[in-house]
């Protein structure tokens, strides 16, 4: 693995993302508007089995935004790949003298830092949102936001990486992301999900992320689906299956 290569890509993916106002504004607006107006609508209206602490659904739908966030960024930045095959960039890379993992690495983990950087940004409103958690919550959900978004972004990578349609991107990542996230227990609990729907989010590992940041933003405030342990354990075994999974993909272009 060649890190200066890696380094290099990485620095790249920030630089390329943040140059683009639209793509900034695109991916952290409208999940900010969802969160707040879809919030403040069901806030009255939604039962939140096992709140404690006079915790609402506003509060609870902060961690799914979270992640809403994350998926939006890596929908943005991931799609980088199939621009730089369009410019050539990509194809320079590839015939240089540096291995395909190097490649993989640096436009994973440039995409990733993007979409944990972008949720930060929201991160700094739990405050405001209600959301009184400690520092090593904090440090928790850091973690959990840091796994979350190299997953989410390692999928990016695979269906870029087979695409050379940037319309066909966007109808593939609508199809496939969106759902994982809505069926995750970010817009609901798994506890009042029916029993087929409760089987396919406890099988969704985005499931494990929103579970993760609602214990760590609000300890005891609603009821978890899984231990924390677990929680963080899954999210790891996800962004290495799927960084894996990115790798081979490279590897088999080759």
């Amino acid at each position: 693995m060649n890190c200066l290569a890696v380094y290099t890509l990485w620095k790249r993916e920030l630089r390329h993302f943040y140059r683009d106002r639209a793509r900034i504004i695109g991916a952290l607006a409208p999940p900010i508007v969802f969160w707040f107006l879809i919030g403040s609508g069901l806030g009255k209206s939604f039962q939140m089995p096992g709140a404690a602490g006079g915790a609402g659904f506003l509060q609870y739908f902060f961690s799914g935004t979270l992640v809403l966030i994350v998926l939006f960024t890596s929908v943005f930045s991931t799609i980088s790949i199939i621009e730089d095959r369009r410019e050539g960039f990509l194809q320079s890379v590839l015939v240089a003298p540096i291995p395909r993992l190097s490649l993989v690495l640096g436009k994973i983990m440039g995409a990733s830092t993007v979409g944990f950087l972008q949720g930060l940004c929201f991160l700094i409103l739990a405050p405001a949102a209600g959301l009184r958690a400690a520092p090593g919550d904090y440090a928790v959900t850091l973690a959990a936001l840091a796994l979350c978004s190299l997953g989410l972004t390692g999928i990016g990578f695979c269906i870029a990486w087979k695409l050379d349609s940037t319309q066909g991107f966007h109808a593939v990542m609508n199809l496939f992301l969106i759902p994982m996230w809505m069926l995750s227990g970010a817009l609901f609990p798994a506890a009042t999900a029916p029993a087929w729907l409760r089987l396919i989010i406890r099988l969704n590992p985005v499931s494990y992320a929103v579970c993760a940041l609602q214990q760590a933003l609000s300890p005891g405030a609603f009821r978890p689906m899984a231990s924390l342990k677990l929680c963080l354990l899954v999210l790891v075994l996800f962004a290495a299956a799927v960084c894996a999974a990115s790798c081979w993909i490279a590897r088999e272009a080759e």
